[in-house]
């Protein structure tokens, strides 16, 4: 996993804390489907609805993909977290939008990407955030199925388990992500959002969240 900018990580998390995209409740944890326990629960869609934030999180997408894919030649979003933050830099950056969905439409053509579909065109993909990976490393694999030659994913919001980042690695995917929860914690800390007796026990749940017990 790439971080842009580590004063961009701390920046985008600070905001993501501010407006409650991020919620922490390592005492009265949420439950994930996989019936996962968790200290966190990440909804980046919520800065969409700030205008400030929208534009700095879509500023420093837009950086990412200079720096890391500056060939890419069409910008991926995946539905559906993905979809606006992914439309907004491809309009800024004057290239072609899709997306992919989790499952074809039901009907109709029955699309599992929605736009133009170029075979060969080098796509960057824009996820809003990575748990596991095992999501987001199927709409990169569903687009080469379409043969579309995915450069890299981008992401808002990495959990940052080891996990995901074999999984990237073993799909030869470069994942790349403004901000992640080690870079996070320090700026919930500065926000007494928690306290220094939780961190041990939040650094526990990032390296083993399938255990892990309040």
């Amino acid at each position: 996993m790439e971080i842009l900018d580590q004063n961009v990580a701390a920046e985008v998390a600070d905001k993501l804390l501010e407006i409650e995209a991020i919620r922490l409740q390592p005492n009265k944890p949420f439950t994930w489907a996989s019936g996962w326990k968790s200290p966190i629960y990440c909804d980046n869609r919520l800065a969409l609805s700030y205008p400030k934030v929208r534009s700095m999180i879509k500023e420093n997408l837009i950086k990412s993909i200079q720096h890391y894919f500056p060939n890419a030649e069409a910008i991926a979003g995946v539905a559906t977290a993905g979809i606006p933050q992914g439309a907004l830099l491809a309009n800024d950056l004057d290239l072609p939008f899709i997306y992919v969905r989790s499952k074809p439409k039901g009907h109709g053509m029955e699309n599992m990407i929605e736009g133009k579909v170029v075979p060969g065109q080098k796509v960057v993909v824009i996820e809003d955030l990575v748990s596991t990976g095992g999501s987001s490393l199927k709409a990169t694999q569903d687009l080469k199925d379409a043969g579309f030659e995915v450069l890299g994913m981008v992401a808002i919001f990495s959990y940052g388990f080891d996990i995901a980042l074999k999984n990237f690695e073993e799909a030869a995917v470069k994942l790349v992500c403004l901000s992640h929860y080690e870079a996070m914690l320090p700026q919930a800390l500065r926000r007494n959002y928690i306290q220094d007796d939780t961190l041990k026990s939040l650094a526990a749940w990032r390296t083993d969240p399938a255990n892990w017990q309040p």
